[in-house]
């Protein structure tokens, strides 16, 4: 019973991050070089580079 339950248990939970990982939207997306960056919020500071 327990080995059963440790299976299902398991492999449930691999089903599930499966298919979280595969309903993601930038699974779909492949950037191009020309594509331009996201802008920082006016907020948020530059980060010093390290």
């Amino acid at each position: 019973m327990i080995d059963n339950l440790a299976l299902g248990l398991s492999h449930g939970l691999m089903m599930l991050a499966a298919f979280l990982l595969l309903k993601r939207p930038d699974l779909d997306r492949e950037p191009s070089p020309h594509d331009t960056p996201k802008r920082s919020s006016p907020t948020e500071k530059p980060r010093p580079d390290a």
